[in-house]
């Protein structure tokens, strides 16, 4: 067997194991995703059980902030999912789950 050979199967091996990396990553990410997307949600509703019925003006505006809040955070979840690279070492992959959570909650915080 040549060197280019050896290379090419070796690569070939570990192409399998790269990808799964990813796939493991992505899930993390997204479950994260989903409890903060869970907290966001219960948040808001603790929120529109504080207005007072008839008050139609303050429940429009809470309603288009709460649904600017929600896009927002759909909107990073969904780039941070598409930026996920298999060629990310392994050693750095909870520094790149916690820097998506740290982005996330950002957006997640009050105003």
């Amino acid at each position: 067997m040549t060197m280019r050979s050896v290379f090419v199967l070796l690569l070939a091996l570990a192409a399998p194991a790269i990808a799964q990396q990813q796939d493991i990553q992505k899930q993390l990410i997204q479950r994260q995703q989903q409890s903060d997307s869970f907290a966001l949600q219960l948040r808001q509703s603790q929120q529109q059980l504080r207005l007072a019925p008839g008050d139609l003006k303050r429940q429009q505006e809470l309603e288009a902030r709460q649904a600017s809040e929600r896009q927002r955070l759909d909107n990073v979840s969904e780039r941070q999912l598409r930026e996920v690279r298999p060629d990310t070492l392994q050693e750095l992959r909870p520094y790149e789950r916690q820097k998506a959570e740290d982005e996330r909650r950002t957006v997640l915080a009050p105003q």
